[in-house]
């Protein structure tokens, strides 16, 4: 097989123009840059900062025209079928050799100009390239629409930013392959066993979230057809390098033209002994899993294998049904894993919690909801989103003082903005959701609702013993429906009866097999549904949940686009992260605020500390000590 590929690299020589994106070999292929070598070390500092779409496989020295590591017997100059010429960042022509290139100060033959270089100045950098796993794809059964339809790959430049190094800054540009829906796992696994092919996806979805506008122009490459049932997967692409050079305007410099690449000696497989360093080893719990996270727009999320289980480990222990209400009829495995990885790619989330159970008493609300609503706050904040809280106008003030005492007792580190929603008329919702009421500027892309009063078929709101609180609710719902005519805007319910907003995703469940379902079912559904045996075990869950996610590289890798040459976290970003976790010492101190405040329980009505009837200790505190240390002993390990 190796002299295979020998055989085709000196074909190469001689058929000029032959695009090897259409070769599978089983050998990697390469993208390659020379450059001048006053600007290597920068360009080397640049492939290092973003490793997934330049995995710099070798950097030779300067003038050197082969590269022992990657091929024997090869030559730069000739082993490529088309080269492209740059001068001062534009692309001047295209050539079939470099060799013209080799004398310091001599101009090819017709050329009367000196040229603004010589080869023996300039290095060249040899970077993995995606068209080294398209055949490991087509053993998994994964169809290659580029090359079942005889087209280079679709290449695009999105809008997002490299990390900059030195004379170098540019868009990432993303190779586009067209995979079936049920074959999304499959080829994130095969992709990611090859780091030296720019591993997993660096997107799934919508192409305007990377800034894609029109997937029939690509800025390199063919468009490629997708057929029913396809789903866009965007990988990290080598042409990166490209846009660099024509950012950083060097006086001369080469590269490969799209689709005509160097072929090298390694075999595209992760047993490769040349292994970036910026890239983790393969590891079965590092596999990364593929999950559906949105609709409006698509998008998709990667999250690996370890840190999947220990978060359905979490989503069980909430699971427990202390107070015996039947919660567990309501589960729906992967809701907490869908609701914490859209949260995770989320910028602006919106909170709303309270149940007004207490018809009688004042406050109405209950002990169930705020810690939640409270911590799943404190971990976002940590993490660099905003957050609001949306309440009921009767509660403002209430709810300011207490998230004000929360702060003076070091439960929160800065005051959450408080707001209300009422009714002000059919379009009130969408202007609250939205920058003066237009469905492209929503101010929010994720809304929360936990132990919230939702709304039922009859319109009216009902406590657990069916009895109309109406009067003490504002229209929160409406938010919520109207997020699903807005795009870009998620939303997960936490409940543990069936009555709370969000829960009517599970309606039917609750109306079946909960008591006096039939009446008190929410209506409003929600993305996500997370049900639990006392709500606020949910917010717990979700604040750790994302706290996992926030420490397991595939993800961290998929929300960066493969861009970034920090660890996974450093010491003092997860020692903040760590920080604001739940822990039994902020909550305790969380509900004796809210007991002082005069909230009660909520199945018992006692003024006194516990939640739905179940005393803090040992109950909460249990659950909270258990939580923590499923999520921290995960730490690290995926």
């Amino acid at each position: 097989m190796l002299s295979a590929v020998r055989a085709a690299r000196c074909a190469v020589r001689y058929l000029r123009g032959i695009r090897t994106s259409a070769m599978d070999t089983g050998y990697q292929q390469a993208n390659v840059v020379v450059l001048p070598n006053q600007l290597a070390d920068d360009f080397h500092a640049f492939c290092r900062s973003n490793p997934a779409p330049l995995p710099l496989l070798y950097r030779s020295q300067s003038g050197e025209t082969s590269c022992p590591p990657l091929a024997q017997h090869a030559d730069i100059r000739t082993d490529i079928s088309q080269y492209c010429v740059y001068e001062d960042g534009r692309l001047v022509k295209t050539v079939s050799s470099l060799q013209t290139y080799s004398d310091a100060h001599r101009s090819p033959p017709g050329q009367q100009a000196e040229r603004p270089g010589s080869w023996s100045d300039m290095v060249c950098f040899y970077l993995g390239c995606s068209f080294g796993f398209e055949g490991r794809l087509k053993e998994a059964g994964v169809p290659v629409r580029n090359v079942e339809q005889g087209r280079n790959v679709s290449m695009y430049r999105t809008a997002v930013p490299c990390v900059p190094a030195g004379a170098f800054s540019c868009p990432l540009v993303v190779t586009m392959r067209p995979v079936p829906a049920a074959l999304l796992d499959a080829a994130v696994k095969v992709t990611h066993l090859n780091p030296l092919a720019h591993g997993a996806p660096v997107h799934i979805g919508d192409p305007a979230l990377l800034g894609i506008q029109d997937l029939s122009r690509p800025d390199y490459g063919d468009a490629v057809e997708l057929q029913p049932g396809d789903v866009t997967v965007f990988w990290a692409c080598g042409v990166t390098a490209i846009e660099a050079i024509l950012s950083s305007k060097p006086p001369l410099a080469f590269s490969h033209s799209p689709g005509c690449m160097f072929l090298t000696d390694i075999p595209d497989s992760p047993t490769s002994t040349i292994t970036p360093p910026t890239e983790a080893k393969p590891h079965p719990e590092l596999t990364p899993l593929c999950f559906q996270v949105s609709q409006n727009p698509l998008l998709y999320s990667l999250v690996s294998q370890g840190t999947a289980a220990k978060i359905r480990q979490l989503e069980v222990m909430i699971g427990e049904d202390p107070g015996e209400r039947g919660i567990r009829a309501l589960f729906v495995q992967d809701e907490l894993l869908r609701s914490c990885l859209a949260l995770s790619h989320s910028s602006s989330v919106a909170i709303t919690t309270g149940f007004p159970t207490h018809y009688m008493h004042s406050p109405p609300d209950e002990t169930d909801g705020p810690p939640g609503a409270i911590a799943m706050a404190t971990m976002l904040l940590s993490l660099g989103k905003q957050v609001t809280m949306v309440t009921d106008r009767r509660a403002l003030e209430m709810n300011r003082t207490i998230i004000d005492e929360a702060v003076r007792t070091g439960v929160l580190k800065d005051a959450i903005p408080l707001v209300t929603f009422e009714d002000g008329g059919p379009d009130a919702a969408r202007h609250f959701l939205c920058h003066h009421g237009d469905p492209n500027k929503p101010r929010f892309d994720h809304l929360v609702a936990i132990e919230r009063s939702g709304r039922a078929a009859d319109g009216n709101y009902y406590n657990m013993r069916a009895v109309n609180i109406k009067h003490l609710v504002d229209p929160v719902d409406d938010l919520f429906i109207a997020a699903k005519h807005i795009p870009g805007i998620g939303t997960t319910g936490i409940g543990d009866g069936g009555n709370e907003l969000g829960m009517g995703k599970v309606k039917e469940k609750v109306q079946s097999l909960m008591p006096k379902g039939g009446l008190i079912a929410c209506e409003v559904p929600a993305d996500h549904a997370v049900t639990a045996g006392v709500s606020n075990w949910g917010g717990y869950a979700v604040a750790c949940g994302l706290y996992l996610l926030h420490t397991c590289p595939a993800h961290l890798r998929y929300l960066r686009k493969g861009l970034g040459l920090e660890p996974v976290t450093s010491t003092e970003q997860l020692q903040d992260w760590t920080t604001n976790l739940p822990s039994v010492e902020k909550e305790e101190s969380f509900l004796s605020t809210l007991v002082r405040f005069g909230i009660r329980s909520g199945k018992t009505g006692h003024l006194a500390m516990e939640v739905d009837g179940l005393t803090f200790h040992p109950t909460h505190s249990d659950m909270i000590t258990r939580l923590l240390e499923a999520t921290r002993g995960g730490r690290g390990t995926f």
